[in-house]
């Protein structure tokens, strides 16, 4: 029997708050992933942790208050909560792994077409992992077609967050590639959920085992909406991560040496290592070779005055 499928029970409310979460979660990793990648501290892991757990996180939440509209006419749809759970660390570790080869190997284009095939590969597993756990008196068919153009789209939306998390810089561009990930991320769900066909075992089915989606509605929503404001915090507290560098330690225009004038010193901008052990050369004029040849000059004028 083929089962009758609604993704949008609830209208456009489950589409923009999963649109919203995916932005959040895009935006405090695409700024962690570009702090680390700029100033190169000891801190540096701790930023793409942070970076990673905030996409991982914010993709997963996206996934499954999307899932809160879809439904089956003839059964009732249940979660198994331990998949569902498990999804969600296959989401930060894959995440991680390509944001940490970037972080760690440079923004090249080796290491950012190795990267975002795996966060690609990792949000797709997601999505899949996620729908595997859905418990109902039926099965659940594909369309291999939908399938391969749902991994794509995840492949390349994840290789154009990390890009963008190298190469745009400043609070307002940042804001922008999270709207733009958000939107590709919610493109690649409801594209998989294109791919769905619905089987049922027969008509009057049971409700399916396990918890249903209104139970797992406060745990899915309080733990990582917890985690997302306190990395938010986190961000906010460090002017760099919401700004970027402030222009007094940006490198200033190398103006053409006078002579006669010593050259500024460098000031090391932040995250850069002093050298302590250098110091400034010595002025041409105060060279003992130069000072002793000085008076020489002189004693041979003095010598010819008394002549």
């Amino acid at each position: 029997m083929q089962g009758t499928v609604d993704g949008f029970s609830y209208g456009l409310v489950t589409p923009v708050a999963a649109f919203l979460m995916a932005c959040l979660g895009g935006a405090l990793g695409l700024r962690c992933t570009t702090r680390s990648l700029r100033h190169r501290d000891s801190f540096k892991a701790g930023w793409l942790a942070l970076g990673a757990t905030s996409i991982g996180t914010g993709i997963w939440t996206m996934h499954f208050i999307a899932m809160m509209g879809f439904s089956v006419q003839q059964a009732p749809v249940g979660y198994d909560r331990p998949l569902t759970f498990a999804s969600l660390g296959v989401a930060v570790l894959m995440v991680g792994v390509g944001i940490f080869i970037v972080g760690y190997r440079g923004a090249t284009a080796l290491t950012l077409v190795t990267g975002g095939t795996i966060t690609g590969l990792g949000v797709a597993t997601m999505h899949y992992l996620g729908m595997a756990g859905m418990r109902f008196q039926g099965r659940i068919e594909y369309d291999p077609l939908t399938v391969a153009a749902s991994v794509v789209i995840a492949v390349v939306a994840a290789t154009a967050a990390l890009w963008a998390a190298a190469s745009v810089h400043g609070f307002l561009a940042s804001l922008g590639a999270s709207l733009v990930m958000g939107g590709a991320v919610s493109g690649m769900h409801y594209t998989a959920m294109a791919a769905v066909s619905v089987h049922l075992h027969g008509a009057g089915a049971r409700p399916g085992t396990g918890d249903t989606a209104t139970a797992l509605l406060l745990p899915m929503l309080i733990g990582p909406a917890v985690f997302l404001i306190l990395a938010a915090v986190v961000v906010m507290f460090d002017p760099l991560l919401v700004m970027g560098d402030p222009d007094w330690q940006r490198p200033a225009a190398r103006l053409p040496h006078r002579p006669g004038v010593p050259a500024p010193r460098h000031v090391p901008s932040y995250g850069e290592p002093a050298n302590w052990t250098s110091r400034p050369a010595r002025h041409p004029a105060r060279r003992p070779g130069r000072r002793a040849a000085g008076r020489s000059v002189a004693r041979a004028v003095h010598r010819s005055q008394d002549w």
